[in-house]
């Protein structure tokens, strides 16, 4: 995928962002197990087929489990995508989740500085 996406890619992604939060938020509480998700970036290809979404997970200790339930959940949070994207797009993308866990990260980094 290359580096930088078109308007339109930039305006897809960020309406898919809105939607899957509010996805999770409403419909889909359960697939969150608990857990607080949020989701931080998407990224679609040119053709809008794939949109790879990423989210940050806290607690932490819970991404493994989480992520699990999200994959496992993936055609859930497709077809509820569907139905609030279905006017603007022919095809829902094939979605594809990845863990960002650059909080963990910065986390980290600032739990070492305190000691």
């Amino acid at each position: 995928m290359e580096a930088t996406q078109t308007t339109r890619q930039q305006k897809i992604a960020r309406q898919i962002q809105r939607d899957i939060a509010e996805i999770l938020q409403k419909e889909a509480r359960a697939v969150t197990a608990g857990a607080m998700v949020t989701v931080t970036t998407v990224r679609v290809s040119p053709d809008l087929a794939y949109a790879k979404v990423y989210f940050s997970i806290f607690p932490f200790n819970r991404n493994e489990e989480v992520m699990e339930s999200l994959n496992s959940n993936n055609w859930l949070l497709r077809r509820e995508l569907g139905k609030r994207i279905r006017n603007q797009l022919k095809v829902v993308p094939e979605l594809q989740f990845f863990l960002d866990d650059s909080l963990e990260y910065i986390e980290n980094i600032d739990s070492l500085l305190k000691e």
